[in-house]
């Protein structure tokens, strides 16, 4: 379970405080794949770093039992003067797994080439995506958070990084944010929906997407 305390993070822009989550209190139940769904900049990717742990709320904390991801698709949590089989090997000592079998599994997955044992600093992004996806599927988490890495690389490689989150997701859950409504319902059983701060639950995903492009068309009526 993952339950929000008082969660609040802002961010100032142009000299203003935009509040993106503002004293959020919720627990999300645990064993279900939820869609994340949300207008551009509404705070979904904010989020899921707050949960992950990589970014630090104004105030309030996130409490959870079990193992979470980082948010795959971020490459912050690479360091960018190592080499992407270093990067591995380091993530393998911190999560306590073989490190050679997590170095393989990548290598094989991310299809990078040469630039596995190159620094990160030298990767695209769509490459740094293909590292962090890959380390996150070698090791077994309970939650994984997704942040539209499915959508990287060419046609065959959306194909196999679908395959193997299928695998993961009969013995894990997951938080997946996605603009495509198609892979939403595919992988997710409810949804929640991020709005002015707040976040509603819906424990069918098609309501959760009905909800989410209402909002989309209210907000393009007051346009």
């Amino acid at each position: 379970m993952i339950r929000f305390e008082q969660l609040t993070k802002s961010f100032w822009v142009r000299g203003e405080r935009k509040v993106v989550i503002d004293g959020l209190d919720m627990a999300l139940p645990s064993g279900q794949s939820l869609a994340l769904l949300g207008r551009n900049g509404a705070g979904k990717s904010t989020l899921l770093q707050m949960i992950a742990g990589t970014m630090r709320p104004d105030s309030g904390r996130v409490h959870y039992d079990g193992t979470i991801s980082w948010p795959v698709g971020f490459g912050g949590s690479f360091h960018r003067d190592l080499t992407g089989a270093q990067n591995v090997r380091f993530i393998a000592r911190i999560y306590g797994i073989d490190t050679d079998e997590l170095v393989d599994f990548v290598e094989d997955f991310a299809e990078i080439g040469k630039h596995f044992y190159m620094p990160v600093r030298t990767y695209s992004s769509g490459m740094r995506s293909r590292l962090a996806f890959g380390a996150s599927m070698g090791i077994h988490f309970d939650t994984y958070l997704v942040d539209e890495v499915t959508a990287v690389g060419d046609a065959a490689f959306r194909a196999k990084s679908r395959q193997v989150f299928m695998e993961r997701m009969k013995s894990s859950s997951a938080i997946m944010v996605s603009h495509d409504m198609t892979q939403v319902e595919e992988f997710c059983d409810a949804g929640i929906v991020l709005s002015q701060g707040q976040l509603e639950y819906f424990d069918d995903v098609k309501t959760a997407i009905e909800r989410h492009l209402e909002i989309i068309r209210q907000a393009s009526g007051r346009a």
